[in-house]
């Protein structure tokens, strides 16, 4: 049973370069309608998936933040009228800086929002303008403060290294950067060029010139050095939490559980079902008046592909995969669902166990992709 919401609101005042999210530029989109809908798909959810409590709550896009107060508003209650949400539910909205002032943060709050994930990506202003954001560094500082003000004073803030032309330097700074702030949890994910975004487009014209690989890695060495000094301990390949502060919505992904998934483009994963909704505005919202659901496609997933995810999805932990979870679930244990990939990446120091987990080593984490393509069984 589902106990994890996933609400996607896909316009963006701005589209970055690096994106390949659904989303829209907002000019002209019939928020409002899309709003409606994705309630009414909230309430016909419910009834055909009911659930007894949701945990955790995550609003993303696109820029949530984009909507006007009282639109969002409608979306925020839509969910707590719809969805049995527990009294303590972990409950996550995406603000890009400069995008929530404090009528909006205080709104929010009162909807029951405890949690903002924050997109500054970078504290180099060059930088910003060359992956197309639209915020300044002071609109980072007034977005925690109308944050604190109005009572939410758990957030995350998200970056990103290995961007065109970024220099080792530019990162020490934006990391030396981050963890000074009054933030509680750190998202750091490596640029990957996308198709269909405005930087896949440049790379193909050889207009787009990255950092050597070597440089990456040495980025991401800082980033788990810094956070750690910092006391922001690395729970996750990406993500890297104040004690008591990992993300509840994001651990229901990487412990391979159910969620619900509502939006244009959303996916969800309920009584062992994946679905895709719609992504095209039109075809959402047609779909949903014709047929009463969005759903573009819905795959039964394997018991196979289970295992499957079950592993490269725990691997990224840094707690890895329970030996005992796995067995719970699977009726067998981990040698014998992988006879040949456990001992080999444990032999090549990829993999470590420890009691009865198995978990990435600080070479696997560093390779961490080629070891998850592991453990496709039909490879």
């Amino acid at each position: 049973m589902a106990r994890a919401l996933y609400v996607h609101v896909p316009f963006c005042e701005q589209i970055c370069h690096y994106c390949d999210f659904n989303k829209f530029f907002l000019k002209n989109q019939p928020v409002d309608q899309y709003v409606d809908t994705a309630v009414e798909e909230m309430e016909m959810t419910t009834k055909r998936m009911p659930t007894e409590q949701i945990d955790t709550i995550y609003v993303g896009g696109g820029t949530p933040t984009a909507l006007t107060t009282p639109q969002l508003e409608r979306l925020l209650r839509g969910i707590t009228t719809h969805f049995p949400v527990a009294p303590d539910a972990e409950w996550t909205v995406e603000v890009n800086p400069g995008s929530a002032d404090i009528d909006k943060m205080k709104m929010m709050k009162q909807a029951g929002v405890n949690r903002l994930s924050i997109g500054v990506q970078t504290f180099d202003e060059g930088l910003l303008q060359a992956i197309n954001r639209d915020h300044q560094n002071a609109h980072v500082e007034e977005t925690l403060h109308a944050a604190h003000t109005a009572g939410i004073t758990n957030l995350s803030i998200d970056l990103m290294f290995g961007l065109p032309t970024q220099t080792f330097r530019q990162w020490q700074q934006t990391l030396q950067a981050a963890v000074s702030l009054p933030v509680t949890h750190i998202s750091a994910y490596s640029l990957k060029i996308e198709p269909k975004t405005v930087f896949y487009q440049m790379m193909n014209r050889g207009h787009l010139r990255m950092p050597a690989q070597e440089v990456e890695a040495d980025m991401y060495e800082e980033l788990l050095q810094t956070a750690e000094a910092n006391d922001f301990l690395p729970y996750e390949i990406s993500n890297f939490a104040k004690p008591g502060f990992e993300s509840r919505h994001n651990l229901t992904y990487w412990n391979n559980e159910g969620y619900y998934g509502i939006g244009a483009g959303a996916h969800s994963y309920t009584e062992g079902i994946r679905r895709r909704n719609h992504g095209p505005l039109p075809k959402y919202f047609r779909s949903m008046e014709e047929h009463g659901h969005p759903y573009l496609e819905e795959h039964p997933v394997t018991f196979q592909e289970k295992m499957e995810e079950e592993m490269f999805m725990g691997l990224r932990k840094r707690i890895g995969v329970s030996g005992t979870q796995f067995h719970e679930r699977y009726g067998m244990r981990l040698d014998e669902a992988f006879p040949s990939v456990v001992p080999e990446l444990v032999e090549h120091g990829l993999l470590e166990r420890n009691e009865e987990r198995l978990a990435l080593t600080e070479k696997g984490r560093l390779l961490g992709n080629e070891v998850f393509e592991r453990f496709l069984i039909d490879q």
